[in-house]
């Protein structure tokens, strides 16, 4: 399975794999490792998009859940009330034809709630046919935070851009293996039509 398939996290303490897999699994499995502690140097990223996401681990395995949510919820329909602040919604303003407002009125559930939908198929879609500057992107934004204080790193990103595997892969055969491995999962897609 590619990181591709599946919205998937990964999270690193330094440049040691604490572990991989959905949200709220990559989560605990955190929380479980800094225990009581109030600070800790763990960084999540989102395999689809590189970035690193800011999580409060403090509380209970049942706040920690809640707080989730803002994270995991689909923006489920069933929610009474303008807006839904807690799950993270933002009001902005859209502007479509008059005959894009007659159609959303007819859809079931409301303009907004049509909207979110089709915008969450648009992004399921575009994330199986990821162009291959959106997967170098990704792999930049963990580079920079991972290894951008490593041996070879500017190397290695000229390399990657310039999708030159065998480059790529000698400026970071010296850094850390959990590293490596991640970034070869990251990147593959990159060099699959290289030499």
């Amino acid at each position: 399975m590619t990181i591709q398939e599946k919205i998937t996290f990964t999270a690193f303490n330094g440049h040691t794999l604490l572990c991989q897999g959905d949200l709220s699994e990559v989560v605990l499995e955190v929380k479980k490792f800094i225990g009581k502690a109030s600070n800790s140097s763990i960084l999540i990223f989102s395999d689809a998009t590189g970035k690193t996401i800011d999580f409060n681990f403090h509380g209970t395995k049942q706040e920690i859940m809640k707080r989730l949510e803002v994270y995991t919820s689909p923006g489920s329909l069933d929610s009474s009330g303008p807006g839904r602040p807690k799950l993270g919604v933002v009001s902005r303003e859209v502007s479509l034809l008059p005959r894009h407002w007659e159609w959303l009125a007819t859809q079931r559930g409301g303009a907004s709630a049509t909207l979110r939908t089709l915008v969450d198929e648009a992004i399921k879609k575009a994330a199986n046919t990821q162009s291959i500057k959106q997967i170098q992107d990704r792999a930049y934004q963990i580079m920079m935070i991972l290894a951008g204080d490593l041996q070879g790193y500017e190397e290695a990103l000229r390399a990657m851009y310039k999708k030159d595997r065998k480059a790529f892969y000698k400026h970071i055969e010296t850094w850390p293996i959990d590293v490596i491995n991640y970034l070869i999962q990251s990147t593959k897609p990159i060099f699959e039509d290289a030499k």
